[in-house]
């Protein structure tokens, strides 16, 4: 499922690299901090944002100015090109009506697009975001604390020392395995330099879009992680108290970043399916991601009540062929006998077609 990139050019001319990828509703990914289209397949704190969301959705995402793939050097860095910059890759991208999710910095980013374009955003999902940025809000000792940070980045960041970025990566990831905080350490210099790094944290610390939120009209779901060390969960409750009618779920994490085998990632990601549903077809393949091809199609029929010999006689198989097929799906989906099969199928959508 790894995308092709492509470019397209904002109002100022800068070059955005942007990929889509997946079946299902559209659903564009406001830009944030560190991501880089090579890489993101390949970092644990951020495959599950690339990978699981497109087997539901046809994602669109980009790596914001002075990151990733997009253009790197003297650059204006400030929320107003964020948001030039998604207008950009949204029309390059052909997108009409979508529904738009914020993670973390691009929750500002994407409440303030939905308030301004409420033709085009159908759905409004925010995670771990933010109305304020961290100039705007804590006491003079938080402040003191981000000043410092801003220091880290600068001297620490392009260095093969990794210990400087771990500051930051154990505040993402606080109950990661420490192999995801290694890849996590030697994702960050990859996706900017120090200097761009350290421009797009201080041009986050000044974002206010209380007002555009009070604007927004689509139907909003915000969540946040009661233990989230990078962004407080007050400040996810803050936004959906903002946004008139939006629904807020708070999830049982300390991981800004949330792994792709804690419970808070599935529930994530069942709270995302039940507010803006993915397509029977994706659905399914969601549901069911390691098995092939053939034993989808065996499961389908399982599903619509078929005995192994008929199956066998749709597919042109012989019954032992069959037979070894269905172990293999009752060892991958984790049942023990027919039946249980077959309520698992049918309530992830296969099956739909029943047999007399």
């Amino acid at each position: 499922m790894r995308p092709q990139i492509r470019f397209c050019t904002s109002g100022d001319g800068t070059r955005l690299a942007y990929a889509i990828a997946g079946n299902g509703p559209p659903l564009v990914r406001s830009p944030h901090w560190f991501t880089h289209l090579e890489h993101d397949w390949n970092n644990p704190g951020m495959r599950p944002w690339v990978d699981d969301l497109s087997k539901r959705y046809t994602v669109l995402r980009f790596d914001q100015r002075g990151t990733g793939l997009s253009d790197r050097e003297g650059l204006e860095i400030s929320f107003e090109k964020q948001i030039s910059d998604l207008e950009a890759v949204i029309d390059a991208a052909g997108f009409d009506r979508f529904a738009l999710l914020g993670l973390s910095q691009g929750s500002a980013t994407g409440i303030a697009y939905a308030a301004r374009h409420p033709e085009r955003v159908t759905h409004l999902v925010l995670c771990g975001g933010f109305t304020r940025g961290w100039a705007k809000r804590g006491t003079p000792e938080d402040l003191e604390r981000r000043q410092m940070q801003v220091k880290l980045i600068e001297f620490g960041w392009d260095r093969a020392d990794p210990s400087f970025r771990q500051v930051f990566s154990t505040q993402f990831m606080p109950d990661a395995p420490i192999e995801a905080i290694r890849s996590f350490n030697d994702f960050m210099p990859l996706t900017s330099t120090a200097k761009t790094a350290a421009a797009i944290f201080l041009a986050n610390s000044t974002i206010d879009v209380r007002e555009e939120a009070a604007r927004v009209k689509c139907p909003t779901l915000v969540l946040h992680g009661r233990g989230d060390l990078r962004i407080p969960f007050e400040e996810g409750r803050l936004a959906a108290g903002q946004i008139p009618g939006s629904r807020f779920v708070g999830l049982e994490t300390n991981n800004h970043l949330m792994m792709q085998n804690e419970p808070a990632w599935r529930d994530f990601v069942a709270a995302l399916a039940e507010f803006y549903p993915p397509s029977a077809v994706a659905r399914e393949q969601a549901a069911f991601p390691d098995l092939t091809g053939r034993e989808r199609e065996v499961l389908e029929f399982i599903a619509q009540g078929l005995d192994n010999a008929q199956i066998a006689a749709r597919l042109e198989l012989s019954e032992k062929t069959v037979r070894n097929n269905i172990t293999h799906i009752f060892d991958k989906i984790g049942v023990e006998n027919r039946s249980q099969a077959i309520v698992l199928a049918r309530e992830s959508g296969l099956g739909s077609t029943r047999q007399p």
